[in-house]
C-alpha cells in the first residue's frame, strides 16, 4: 500500500508556507514571506491576515507543480490549527477546510509547536527517548520525547520567550527587524565576553528573557548618558555578548533536563535553533558522545513539511478533525 500523500498548510504568523509529502519525505516545501511588516518593526497582525489571503492559493499552486502531483492524487490536508495569530490562522483553516471538502479527502488539525519537534522525523527517526529544546519568537520550551507524537513539557519560558529577547535586544542596539538573524551575523565579528549581562535564575526547568531585556536597557541608557556613540562603536561586541548570555540561558536548563532524564539524545527545534551560536553549541555536545539532532535550516523556522510530518503521523493513528474545526490561537502540547 503506498504511503498517504499529503498536502500541507502553515499560516499561523506572518509566513504562508504550503507542501506535499509522500509519507515523511519531502516533495516541495514552498514558503511565501510578509516583507510589509518590516517597516514597522514587528509583525502586524492584521496586514500577516491580508496577505496570507494573497499568498495562500499561489503558494498551493506552487507545491503541487514542484511535487509534480495533481490535486486529485491527494489523501489528506494537513494544516496548523494553533498556536498563532488568529486572523492568520483563520485564513489558513477555512482554506485547508475547503479545499479538502472540495476534494473530498480528511482533514488533519496540527499543533503548531508539536510540528517544530516533529521536523527531526522529516525523513528519519532520532534516537529516542530525546530531550528538544523548542525556541522561536513566541514560544521558548524544553520537552521530553518518547516517540512520534509522545511529548512531555518539562519547563517553558514565563514571560518573552528566546526570539523575543533576540529581537527587542537587537532593537535596542540599532538593528533592523527582524533582529534575531542580523545580531547573529554581527555577533561573529564581536567579543561575547566584553559586556556582562545577568543569567536569569528560574527554577526547574523554567525560563525568563525579560530581565535581560530590561538588563541591556538600563546599561544602555547609563553608557550613553557618557558616551552618545557608545552603540555605534560597540555594536559588534553588544550584538556578541547578548547572544552569548540567551543563549547560555538555554544551555544551562537544557544540560540540567539532559541529566535528570539520564538521555544522551538532544535536539533543538523552532526559528532560533538556525542560529549560529546555539547551533554550534549544542553539536559540540558530540564530543560528549550525545546524539545531536538538528533540523535543515529549511525546517527551523516556520514551514509546512514540518505541519506535514505530524499530519503524516496523525493520519496514520486515524485522527482526522472534523469539518466544525476552528483554529485556536492558544493551544499546548
Amino acid at each position: 500500500m503506498a504511503e498517504p500523500l499529503i498536502l500541507a498548510i502553515e499560516s499561523s504568523c506572518d509566513d504562508t508556507s504550503a507542501a506535499i509529502l509522500r509519507g515523511n519525505r519531502v516533495l516541495s516545501n514552498v514558503i511565501a514571506g510578509q516583507a510589509v511588516h518590516e517597516k514597522y518593526g514587528g509583525v502586524v497582525p492584521e496586514l500577516a491576515s491580508r496577505e496570507h489571503q494573497k499568498n495562500i492559493v499561489p503558494t498551493v499552486h506552487t507545491a503541487l507543480r514542484e511535487a509534480n502531483v495533481e490535486a486529485k492524487d491527494l489523501t489528506a490536508i494537513a494544516f496548523t490549527q494553533g498556536p498563532g495569530l488568529m486572523g492568520s490562522l483563520l485564513v489558513g483553516t477555512c482554506f485547508a477546510k475547503g479545499y479538502a471538502q472540495a476534494l473530498g479527502i480528511p482533514l488533519v488539525a496540527v499543533n503548531h509547536m508539536e510540528a517544530h519537534i516533529m521536523a527531526h522525523f522529516i525523513e528519519q527517526t532520532p534516537v529516542m527517548p530525546m530531550i528538544c529544546l523548542t525556541v522561536s519568537g513566541g514560544h521558548t520550551q524544553i520537552v521530553y520525547v518518547k516517540g512520534p507524537l509522545q511529548f512531555e513539557v518539562l519547563g517553558e519560558t514565563l514571560d518573552d520567550a528566546a526570539g523575543e529577547a533576540f529581537d527587542k535586544c537587537s532593537k535596542l542596539i540599532g538593528l533592523p527587524y527582524p533582529g534575531g538573524p542580523h545580531m547573529d551575523r554581527l555577533a561573529k565579528e564581536g567579543d561575547p565576553m566584553r559586556f556582562e549581562f545577568p543569567i536569569s535564575q528560574m527554577p526547574g526547568y523554567q525560563f525568563s528573557f525579560s530581565g535581560l531585556k530590561t538588563a541591556v536597557l538600563y546599561f544602555l541608557q547609563k553608557q550613553l548618558k557618557h558616551d552618545p556613540e557608545f552603540i555605534v562603536n560597540n555594536q559588534a561586541d553588544l550584538a556578541a555578548s547578548i547572544q552569548h548570555t540567551i543563549v547560555q540561558i538555554l544551555l544551562i536548563k537544557l544540560r540540567k533536563a539532559v541529566e535528570d532524564k539520564g538521555v544522551k539524545s538532544v535536539s533543538l527545534a523552532g526559528g532560533v535553533s538556525a542560529n549560529s551560536h546555539l547551533r554550534d553549541s549544542v553539536m559540540s555536545w558530540k564530543s560528549d558522545a550525545f546524539d545531536v539532532f538538528v533540523p535543515d535550516f529549511q525546517y527551523c523556522t516556520d514551514n509546512a513539511a514540518m505541519i506535514g510530518c505530524v499530519g503524516y503521523y496523525r493520519f496514520l493513528q486515524g485522527q482526522e478533525a472534523k469539518m466544525d474545526v476552528v483554529p485556536m490561537s492558544r493551544l499546548k502540547i
